[in-house]
Formats: C-alpha cells, sequence, structure tokens
C-alpha cells in the first residue's frame, strides 16, 4: 500500500555556489568542506524544529512545520557559514544559496514532491551566494515575526504556475560587513530573469508615480485656469497624493505596518492644517497612531527573538 499523502509545509533548499570550480580545483577538500558545512546546517536545522529530507551532490532540502522556524534556521545556517568561511583561503569557501517556500507537496516515506519543491529550488537558484530567497507565501508569514529586512525582486517565473511567483530577499543585518565571494553582492540568480522582472516593475511602478503626478498638475492647472478665488485642487490634489502614500507602501522595503501609521499620521496632520480653525486637534490621533507604533515595534523585537 502505498503511504503517499498531501500536506502544507514550508520547504527550505539550498545548494553550493560554483561548486564544480570548487571541485575543479581540490576534489578532497572541497568534500570534506561540504560535509563539514552540512553538518553544520543539519544541526541548526534540528534545533529550529526542522528535519533534513534529502541531500544530493552540492544540495540539501529540508522541511519544517513552522515558517518563521524555517526562516529563522536559513539565517542561523548563513551566520555560521559565514563564520566557518573565514578560517577558509579566499578560493576554498564554499557558499550556499538558500529558497525557502510554504506550499502544498506530497509527501511519500520521508521524501516530498510537488511544485511546492520545485518552487523552492527555482527561489534557491535565484538567490545570491550566500543568501535567501523566499517565496511571498513565506514572506506574509514572517515579514512581522522576524527581525530582517526585505526587498521585493517582482515575479520568478516558474514551470506550471500562471504569472510566476511573487519572490523577495532576506537582507540578514549589515550584510556588507558579512564574508562574501567579491563582486556577487548584488546579483540574485544564475540568470537574469528575476533581475529583470524586478527592472521591469521598478518601471512600472515609476510610471504609475508620474501618471498620478500628472493628474495632481493637471488638476492644479485646471484650478487655475479657471480661477475664481479658491483653491479647490487641494483636495483632489490630497486624493493623488494619499493614493502614491498607499502605492508607496506596496513596494516599500520598510514594515508596512510602521509605513501604513507613518502615512495615517500624514494624512491626519494634512486634514487638520487644510481644515485649519485655530485648533490642532490631530494631536490626539497622533498620539494613538504613536502608541500603535509602539506597541508594534515592541511586539516585532519580541517575534524576531529566537528559542
Amino acid at each position: 500500500m502505498s503511504d503517499m499523502h498531501r500536506k502544507l509545509t514550508t520547504i527550505f533548499c539550498a545548494d553550493v555556489q560554483d561548486y564544480s570550480r570548487l571541485m575543479g580545483a581540490d576534489e578532497e577538500g572541497t568534500l570534506a568542506t561540504l560535509r563539514r558545512y552540512r553538518d553544520a546546517m543539519a544541526r541548526l536545522i534540528d534545533a529550529r524544529g526542522g528535519r533534513v529530507v534529502n541531500t544530493w551532490g552540492d544540495g540539501l532540502i529540508a522541511e519544517f512545520p513552522s515558517v518563521v522556524e524555517a526562516v529563522r534556521a536559513a539565517i542561523d545556517v548563513q551566520n555560521e557559514l559565514a563564520r566557518l568561511n573565514v578560517a577558509q583561503a579566499d578560493g576554498a569557501r564554499m557558499y550556499f544559496r538558500i529558497g525557502i517556500n510554504l506550499g502544498d507537496v506530497i509527501g511519500e516515506g520521508d521524501d516530498i514532491y510537488g511544485d511546492g519543491v520545485n518552487i523552492a529550488a527555482r527561489l534557491q537558484a535565484s538567490a545570491p551566494a550566500g543568501g535567501i530567497v523566499i517565496s511571498n507565501t513565506v514572506y506574509d508569514q514572517v515579514r512581522n515575526k522576524v527581525a530582517v529586512g526585505f526587498e521585493f525582486l517582482g515575479q520568478l517565473q516558474v514551470k506550471n504556475i500562471e504569472g510566476g511567483v511573487a519572490s523577495y530577499a532576506v537582507h540578514i543585518g549589515a550584510e556588507e560587513d558579512r564574508p562574501g565571494p567579491r563582486g556577487n553582492r548584488s546579483v540574485f540568480g544564475r540568470q537574469a530573469a528575476p533581475e529583470r522582472a524586478a527592472a521591469s516593475a521598478a518601471r512600472r511602478r515609476r510610471a504609475v508615480f508620474c501618471g498620478l503626478g500628472m493628474i495632481a498638475a493637471g488638476v492644479v492647472a485646471v484650478n487655475l485656469l479657471t480661477w475664481r478665488g479658491e483653491v479647490w485642487a487641494v483636495w483632489p490634489v490630497f486624493a493623488v497624493a494619499l493614493i502614491a502614500a498607499l502605492l508607496w507602501i506596496r513596494t516599500s522595503r520598510l514594515d508596512r505596518g510602521f509605513a501604513a501609521l507613518a502615512v495615517a499620521g500624514l494624512a491626519v496632520t494634512s486634514i487638520n492644517l487644510l481644515t485649519w480653525h485655530g485648533t490642532f486637534w490631530a494631536a490626539w490621533p497622533l498620539l494613538g497612531l504613536a502608541t500603535a507604533a509602539g506597541i508594534r515595534w515592541v511586539r516585532r523585537g519580541q517575534g524576531g527573538i529566537g528559542h
């Protein structure tokens, strides 16, 4: 009887950057380093409640019941391997790329299969050496629970997934201070597809903001050309500015919660000033928003503390 079954799980996929080059330079030394680094990875994965599903060549697949713990494990792994690389000669340093996806998979025995695994592998292939790339399903679960930065990379094209998969790079602290291969810090992926997607998304965002700016300028121009002693354009321009701010929140690398609170504070202050009658009533809403921001900051800090 087959024990195949479906389940929702977090897939952690890793492999070595430039493994063939390392093997060509020193087979025995590379295999010894790979074994040592894999042992460190397995220990850190186990400490976060995950399990190593499979290893092959220079690759590794693990799964986690917790999305947050999977990302924390990936951060632990990259920090630990960066520390181990310090003791290695430049040409012998080994850098892993990691991709993480939350998806539905088929389990059979100890193995897992399906699009959820394939997406994790594609995310891994798009990561820089020593870096981590996650899917949007992972990002939605961890963005307020792990004290790291995220960068939207655009839609990653994946076979059998129409429209691709939105992906994010995980920025681990001050990455420029962490050891890494020279000239490879900002390159995402073996291929240029994720980079092109991110560039295309940036162009679309610029076009939208330019369009909103032109609308605002047009409204002001109509107000001036039909002047009757009233600056009625201020409210349409305010509405356009609010739309632009909301779009900025969606694409910003900042925490969306904090960004939304900041925009709300600016909106309340602007309304108070535009309808000024001698009372700064916005002080109380601003106090409430500041309190909400403080609570969010405390909770986020607690979420980023490891077990």
